[in-house]
């Protein structure tokens, strides 16, 4: 290395291109996977939280893919590197919660794909994941789907049998007023 080389810009490695979207089923009323893989009934997710529905009803995927999408068109308002809170126009609140217990791995695995304030369609791209970190870490890695303020509701049903593979952007929950 010469004297001058020490006044070359240095290159800068470029961010990771943002994944492309997919298309999703979803309707005002209705919450599409946020990712493929076997879905399963809030009461199977290993946390007493999300199984006794204290944070609201909905349903959780164990992903076969390593990108989670946006299940309903809204605008991003709470962002955690593990989870986020979609608001729809229509009022309804929706958290997308990746694995159990991972807010203990502080971001780490976790690549944020949108910004607090964004809107979002449903099949839009939210956060890249690194399962075998998550694994690693000896979390589960299933991404659950909750409509938090579904005391607002008449009901919150889930449309796909437990325990089916499901593909992202496929309807799982409908929400009735």
């Amino acid at each position: 290395m010469g004297f001058f080389d020490l006044f070359k810009k240095k290159s800068v490695p470029a961010a990771p291109a943002k994944p492309a979207g997919i298309e999703a089923d979803a309707a005002v009323d209705v919450l599409c996977a946020p990712v493929s893989g076997r879905a399963v009934k809030m009461h199977d997710v290993p946390d007493p939280v999300f199984s006794a529905e204290m944070m609201g009803k909905g349903c959780a995927v164990y992903p076969d893919c390593d990108v989670v999408y946006a299940p309903i068109a809204g605008t991003v308002g709470v962002l955690m590197p593990h989870a986020m809170g979609i608001n729809t126009p229509d009022g309804i609140e929706v958290l997308v919660h990746i694995g159990v217990d991972t807010v203990d791995m502080n971001g780490d695995g976790f690549t944020s794909l949108v910004a607090q304030g964004d809107a979002v369609k449903a099949g839009d791209p939210l956060v890249g994941i690194d399962r075998a970190k998550i694994a690693a870490a000896g979390h589960p890695d299933c991404v659950v789907v909750i409509v938090t303020n579904t005391a607002d509701y008449a009901s919150v049903d889930m449309l796909v049998e437990p325990e089916s593979q499901v593909a992202g952007g496929q309807k799982v929950l409908k929400v009735t007023k």
